[in-house]
């Protein structure tokens, strides 16, 4: 990747449900600022940004007062196209991403594919309804905007695991580590990695 070339996206979405604002730097250290109003999903983007790398900030204000379901689903979404428009032409990326990360009792495997036809495959038993107050259905909920948003095709699968917490967090951390695989720059690869010429 050329040095002066520089992987940043900023995006903002208003609905008259959420106010949601994103940058995002692919080349990153894992810093960022993270204020949503659902304090579950502030954990678990603060995870996502730690272990990607990713540098930059998510910010929201929505309906909580209702439930957290549109706050989720639109961080999705605007999370989505922050990366879909910081990869650019996605010229000499990796394009797949694989990632298996442990929390404790649970085994999360993320696997990516930068491919612009997006897709979720969740294979996922979370065995609570909540955490906290967080409705663990949302998490199906965010990963299939993000995907659909990112445009990438986006397989998770957890095996085993007993607790909620954990199994969400697993994700997170897969999520971010296998996305961090799939947009790395492999100095080998030359144009766009498709036969078809394009990934756009």
């Amino acid at each position: 990747m050329e040095a002066t070339k520089k992987r940043f996206a900023k995006i903002e979405r208003k609905t008259n449900e959420t106010q949601i604002a994103v940058e995002i730097n692919l080349d990153g250290e894992g810093k960022s600022t993270i204020s949503t109003g659902v304090p579950f999903m502030d954990h678990m983007l603060d995870l996502f940004m730690k272990h990607g790398l990713f540098d930059g900030s998510i910010t929201a204000n929505g309906d909580t007062y209702i439930d957290d379901h549109h706050t989720t689903e639109d961080l999705g979404i605007v999370l989505g196209q922050a990366i879909k428009e910081a990869l650019g032409d996605k010229k000499g990326i990796k394009r797949y991403g694989n990632a298996f990360v442990p929390m404790d009792d649970a085994l999360a495997q993320v696997i990516i594919d930068c491919s612009n036809r997006p897709h979720l495959e969740f294979r996922v038993d979370i065995p609570t309804d909540k955490v906290g107050t967080f409705d663990t259905e949302l998490v199906h909920e965010f990963l299939w905007k993000f995907a659909l948003e990112a445009r990438m095709n986006v397989h998770v699968i957890v095996p085993y695991g007993h607790n909620a917490h954990h199994i969400i967090e697993a994700i997170f951390k897969a999520l971010a580590r296998a996305i961090d695989d799939a947009v790395s720059i492999d100095p080998r690869v030359k144009g766009v990695p498709s036969t078809k010429g394009l990934l756009t």
